[in-house]
């Protein structure tokens, strides 16, 4: 990663985050050091600067957010990725979930369906190191033609989870969404097994943008 992109103020405020998010509950050590290596502060704008690494969640462009890091640690944790698995995102957002995604040392896959942040995350990605696969469009198809994946996480609120995408899950593998109405949702894990068939356990109450069909070009 570039060293440019970070400072020591940013790491001191970047532990103190860590601890935080490990008094919490956060128990995945590897989850903890992956977010302590990724400057969150260069995935926000500069109004918010001040505000980023504080465990709150702020608003990015297109009226979508940058997670909480609590959440992004939650949902990451519940994953349970190994090195080298195949990851999908659906919803790239600024970017950074899927930089604490390539942290782990996966194969990230990931889709954004509002042009301006699908080129936004891009560029600061690449000039960040990671790499990364980006597609715009719509996240209730998934991308069949790079799958099967290991896990696949979903970073917008959804009613119910699109059967397409878990079809395009690995027996063995699981998928993190929260799932309920606009206001509030529950943490979801469904884990499918050798056999095809679906595990769910949930965990946790969370607040998430809605996850919405087609694509928007910003035009």
């Amino acid at each position: 990663m570039r060293s440019d992109w970070d400072t020591f103020l940013a790491k001191g405020k970047r532990q103190k985050l860590i601890d935080s998010l490990r008094a919490k509950g956060i128990e995945d050590e590897r989850v903890l050091e992956a977010m302590n290596r990724v400057p969150r502060h260069v995935f926000m704008d500069n109004a918010f600067l001040h505000h980023a690494y504080q465990d709150k969640a702020f608003p990015i462009s297109g009226g979508q957010t940058i997670s909480q890091p609590y959440t992004v640690a939650s949902q990451t944790e519940l994953l349970g990725i190994k090195k080298r698995n195949k990851v999908l995102e659906i919803g790239t957002g600024s970017g950074y979930q899927a930089a604490i995604l390539a942290e782990m040392g996966v194969r990230v896959y990931t889709i954004e369906r509002y042009k301006e942040l699908y080129n936004r995350a891009q560029k600061i990605l690449v000039n960040l190191g990671y790499n990364i696969h980006f597609f715009y469009g719509d996240g209730h198809l998934g991308k069949a033609q790079y799958g099967p994946y290991d896990a696949i996480l979903i970073t917008a609120a959804t009613k119910e989870i699109p059967p397409v995408l878990l079809d395009q899950l690995k027996p063995g593998g699981c998928l993190v969404a929260p799932v309920g109405n606009s206001q509030s949702q529950v943490m979801t894990r469904i884990f499918k097994n050798e056999k095809g068939t679906f595990e769910e356990t949930q965990h946790g109450s969370f607040a998430f943008v809605p996850m919405l069909k087609g694509t928007v070009d910003g035009k």
